[in-house]
């Protein structure tokens, strides 16, 4: 059982979605699908920025998904978009500087596994270079990120507890569906926009599901 923010088939975890196979199945967000969205949240953080930077894992499954996603979403309105990547924690700086150097207005964290694990780097990054960054993951935002767009762990897990009492009651995981979460939550961390000296626009304050003080 697995519940995750990733493509199962593309990770070859699953055959397909409708038809799981073998002995797992779960629940996904597919973030990597969110990236127009995140763009667009990027601009009302930055409207007035001329670049705005994705830093994208260049092994990652969805990663390519992502790009494709998040560069025809900039063509169609015309953003620059600075594509920068980052396999492991040595390369965040040099990320982060090229983001300076390019004067990007605005960041958004590619939707991969890795970079859910290394908030403790992001996150002081961020705020070192002073640059407002979307996150993929809430928890990226408890901690002290900026803005996240992401499915709805909660009912995430709601769900694959309802497919976990199925399969110990005898159901067999080849035959359940993989399920994709409907639900996705906007979260802001207001003390990391102060700390970034960005005032965050009203209608946004007024979408997000959760406001962190």
């Amino acid at each position: 059982m697995f519940v995750g923010g990733f493509d199962p088939v593309k990770a070859g975890l699953v055959a397909s979605l409708n038809r799981p196979g073998g002995n797992v199945t779960g629940i996904t967000f597919i973030g990597a699908s969110l990236g127009a969205k995140r763009l667009e949240l990027a601009r009302e953080l930055a409207p007035n920025a001329e670049v705005v930077a994705l830093l994208t894992h260049p092994y990652s499954p969805d990663a390519l998904e992502e790009l494709r996603d998040l560069q025809d979403a900039a063509k169609a309105i015309g953003q620059q978009l600075l594509v920068l990547t980052a396999s492991g924690e040595r390369d965040f700086g040099a990320a982060f500087d090229a983001i300076s150097q390019h004067r990007a207005g605005v960041l958004i964290i590619g939707a991969d596994p890795f970079y859910f694990q290394s908030t403790d780097q992001l996150v002081p990054l961020m705020l070192r270079h002073r640059v407002p960054t979307v996150f993929t993951s809430s928890e990226a935002v408890v901690a002290g990120g900026l803005v996240s767009y992401s499915g709805n762990i909660p009912e995430s897990f709601r769900l694959a507890g309802a497919y976990a009492g199925r399969i110990l009651k005898g159901a067999k995981p080849a035959e359940l569906p993989v399920q994709q979460s409907t639900r996705f939550e906007l979260m802001i961390n207001l003390k990391s926009a102060r700390s970034l000296g960005l005032e965050i626009p009203p209608t946004l304050l007024a979408r997000a599901d959760e406001v962190i003080e």
